[in-house]
Formats: C-alpha cells, structure tokens, sequence
C-alpha cells in the first residue's frame, strides 16, 4: 500500500511555537523527535520506505530530507502553493499516478500522536485488504473517544458489516464537524460517535476518477499544471460530500490518537494530568495548574502566580497569553497580524 504524508501545513493555531519557515511538524519536541519524524517511523517498517511519500511545500524539502534520510528523495511530492487540502489530495493521487503507482493507498498527516503504533498500522493493514476487496470506496479509521472534544471532528459508527483479518468493520453513517459542546457531550454518552483522525484509505484508481468526475475545475488545474488558479477548497467539500458513501466502512480502533493542534492539546498530550503543567526553559510556575509555560529565552525567566487553564509561550521575538478555551482563536490573531503587517512576526 502507498501512503501519503501530509506534510505541508503552517499550523497557526499553535503560534509562535509554529511559524511559516519553520511548522509545529519538524520541530523535536517529543522525545527528541518531531511528529513527522514519529508518522514517519509508524509507518515505514510496517510498508517499506519505498511505499511512504510525503507532501509538503517546495520551503520544506531540505528539513525533510534531514529528518528523514531513509526517505527516497522522489517521494517527496512538492505543492506549487497552499490550496488547502482539497487540491492537495488531488496533487498527491495525481502524482501516484504519475509514478506508475495502482491499488491501495492512505492519507495520513504528519502533526498527530499515538501511544499504541501497533494499533494503527494493524487498521491500516486491515484497511488495505478492505480495497483489495472492493476498490471503489473508502475506509475511515475512527478513534474510541476519551472525553467530548468539541475541537475536533466526530464520525456516527453504524452496524457490523463484516470481519477481516479478525477484526469487525462497521457501517459509515455520517460525521460532524466540531460540534456544539452540549451536542457533542450526547454524541460522547451515545456511544455510537468516535472521533475523526482524518485517515483514511481507498484505491488510487477510485480516488483519481472521482476528482475527474466530481471536482473536474481542482482535476483540471492540477493535471494541467495550473495548481496555484485552484481554488482553496477542504477535501471534504472537493469530494466527500459528493461521493456515494453508502458502500463505505469504519475501523474502529484505540491508539491513544491525539491531535496537538493548538497550544493546549499540546499540554495534553505531553501530560495527561489535567492540574499538571508542563514546563520548558526557565520558569517558575508558582501556585499554576493545568498551564503550559513554555520559555525560549535563556536570559530570561518567565513566573506565573495562581494561574490555571493558562497558555505562555516566550520567545525571542513573540510572547502569547491566552486561556485554555481561547486558544483556538489564535489563527484569528495571526490573520490580524498579517493585516497589521506584522508578517516578520509569523
């Protein structure tokens, strides 16, 4: 099976950790490696490095060679520009095909993490005989929710439909989108939501033939190599809302998948204590729960004072304060940066 990494994301909902030089992707802040470094050692062994590409944009083809030598360096699929992830998709099949490459493959992306590797690359095994099976659908590996995120993107896990490998498959009966906090507590006591990591699997022939026949403008601008005139469209949008889904199935699975797309997740995810903090740099958190203080100035301290729910981050050019409950709004900041422009900044 081939597998896509998406890799080229600015991530400004984590700023100033993340900026546009250098994305919240290739930083070493987990163990001393970066989440594309760990989708990439997920994967690799259980696929060959031959079968991984990643997709990025042109500014971050040397970081990934650095950080991943073992990579073939033609597997590294270079977006003209960012056209969100509708065009990206289509960019990333239309370059498999390019390639000679048929049968299986997978999106996945490069800013997630995961306690138990095994358990994702058996869904994506699981996944992969799915296709060989039936080719003209898609297998959506879904998440057990640990609690009501109301940050992310949800899927409704209908019946049985089946068995392989020993492991069951279920019916896709729709998703939601980041929904209302006292929706999303129902769809958590429900038990029939899981959560959407956003991996999926299907067939390069089937993918390529439905941006040829539902998103024909985003199929024209890549094949025709006109990829900046594509218009910035989510692959939801692109294709999933317009593909006939009543054939497609769910792996259920517990990864301990999260997405430490904002500051906040972020502290989740290095610390599952929620009065705990996490810390870097020098910092004195006096009297401070569940708050990441992060400070990247060795001259400097950085103290808080009964602090709770909190974000800090210093670095040598930008500081942000901002609540837990607020910090996805830190994508709005960045954009009245860039109208201030303050662009030196991002």
């Amino acid at each position: 099976m081939k597998i896509v990494i998406s890799a080229g994301g600015v991530g400004t909902r984590m700023w100033p950790l993340s900026r546009e030089n250098s994305p919240k992707q290739f930083d070493k802040i987990f163990k001393g490696k970066s989440t594309l470094q760990l989708a990439y050692d997920r994967v690799a062994p259980a696929f060959g490095a031959k079968n991984i590409f990643i997709q990025t944009m042109p500014a971050y083809q040397k970081m990934i060679r650095k950080q991943l030598p073992g990579l073939p360096k033609e597997n590294i699929f270079l977006e003209p520009a960012r056209r969100d992830n509708g065009p990206a998709v289509c960019f990333a099949v239309n370059q498999l095909v390019k390639l000679g490459n048929s049968g299986p493959m997978a999106i996945v992306w490069a800013d997630h993490l995961m306690d138990r590797v095994s358990e994702f690359t058996k869904a994506l095994k699981a996944g992969e005989k799915l296709i060989e099976q039936q080719a003209d659908r898609f297998v959506f590996i879904a998440e057990r929710p640990r609690f009501a995120n109301n940050n992310l993107g949800w899927m409704k896990v209908g019946d049985q439909k089946g068995e392989i490998g020993k492991r069951d498959y279920f019916g896709f009966e729709g998703w939601k989108y980041k929904p209302e906090k006292a929706l999303c507590d129902q769809m958590f006591k429900s038990g029939e939501y899981y959560w959407n990591p956003g991996y999926f699997i299907t067939s390069v022939e089937f993918l390529h033939d439905c941006y040829k026949k539902l998103a024909p403008e985003i199929y024209k601008c890549v094949t025709k190599g006109k990829y900046e005139t594509c218009e910035k469209l989510s692959f939801d949008n692109a294709i999933i809302e317009k593909v006939d889904l009543s054939s497609a199935v769910i792996l259920k699975t517990n990864m301990g998948w999260s997405d430490p797309g904002t500051l906040y997740a972020l502290k989740e995810a290095l610390e599952k204590s929620s009065d705990s903090n996490v810390t870097k740099g020098n910092v004195v958190d006096f009297e401070t729960k569940d708050s990441l203080v992060y400070n990247f100035e060795p001259g400097k301290i950085v103290t808080t004072v009964g602090l709770k729910g909190m974000v800090v981050v210093n670095t040598k050019d930008a500081i942000v304060v901002v609540h837990k409950d607020d910090v996805v709004r830190i994508s709005s900041l960045v954009k009245e940066m860039k109208v201030r422009g303050l662009e030196k900044y991002l």
